[in-house]
């Protein structure tokens, strides 16, 4: 099994603090913008910001057609399938469910990596490890949160959905590295294929010049959602991707609730009650199992 090092630990932290912001950015955006625009903008913005990373840092762009082709397929099942789900799901559900629902991504991950990878086989030790942590994201983001789950059918499955074909482009994504293809080539790729499905789409289906000109809390949620969550944040899981594995790079979902209480901590003065420390245990007594550490310390020495 792929195991994470201090330095995966690390970036794995600060991609959830990334896209812990996107659903945020996302719940300004969807007030004042169509659900396709505010991707393909998302999508497009974050091309545009990596393309300008690797043309000024001399790097030599991915070519090939059947590598483009898979950037076409890791688009469609990392960003245009996922983003558009939980965009439509966000119109009609909270953000705490929304991260909830998000969370069972790495449940999805072990089991189909399980199917498709011989190094990150199924083990009791991994799902009990990823419903612990889950158990953790209930109990921090807080029960109420699921008291509208007999409602809104439809939006949880979208999100269900997206959590679903996040965990089939983390184990497609494995390729890559496979192939010798750096972090950034794939990032730039992933975005800038979808960029050709969802500009389109956007300009026919919600002809965006016929709005009005979005305020600027919707201008800014939309550059952080592109530049921060997306071109910084893929440069990010790719990375960890490529070191650690397809289950480990999913628990980021694991750890957006917690980094999201802790932003609200930093910037919005919020503070912490006891139930989020005890969640914050389980999350971190979860990702140790998954590890195999929790195990390990239970276990009594042997006597020499």
């Amino acid at each position: 099994m792929m195991r994470l090092g201090p330095m995966d630990w690390g970036l794995l932290v600060l991609l959830s603090l990334l896209w812990g912001g996107s659903f945020l950015c996302v719940g300004i955006a969807v007030q004042e913008l169509p659900v396709l625009t505010i991707i393909a903008l998302r999508v497009s913005l974050a091309a545009l910001v990596l393309w300008g990373i690797a043309l000024f840092s001399g790097h030599q762009l991915p070519r090939g057609r059947k590598t483009w082709q898979a950037f076409l397929a890791l688009g469609l099942l990392n960003n245009v399938i996922p983003f558009g789900l939980i965009v439509f799901g966000q119109q009609t559900i909270g953000a705490g469910l929304a991260a909830i629902l998000n969370a069972t991504t790495p449940l999805w991950t072990v089991l189909i990596a399980a199917l498709f990878l011989a190094d990150e086989r199924f083990s009791k030790q991994k799902l009990f490890g990823v419903l612990l942590g889950l158990v953790g994201v209930i109990v921090m983001v807080g029960p109420d949160s699921l008291a509208g789950i007999s409602r809104n059918l439809g939006a949880q499955l979208a999100v269900l959905g997206a959590t679903l074909s996040y965990a089939f482009a983390s184990v497609f994504g494995r390729r890559f590295a496979a192939a010798k293809i750096s972090p950034l080539h794939t990032a730039l790729g992933q975005v800038t294929a979808s960029s050709f499905i969802l500009v389109p789409l956007a300009l026919m289906i919600d002809t965006p010049w016929a709005s009005a000109l979005p305020s600027q809390a919707t201008i800014f949620a939309i550059l952080g959602l592109a530049v921060l969550s997306t071109a910084g944040g893929y440069l990010l899981f790719f990375n960890i991707l490529e070191r650690a594995g397809a289950t480990n790079v999913s628990l980021v979902t694991l750890l957006i609730p917690p980094s999201a209480i802790a932003m609200g901590m930093l910037f919005l003065e919020e503070t912490l009650q006891g139930i989020h420390f005890i969640g914050l245990a389980l999350i971190i007594l979860g990702l140790l199992s998954l590890q195999g550490r929790l195990f390990r310390l239970s276990r009594p020495k042997q006597a020499d």
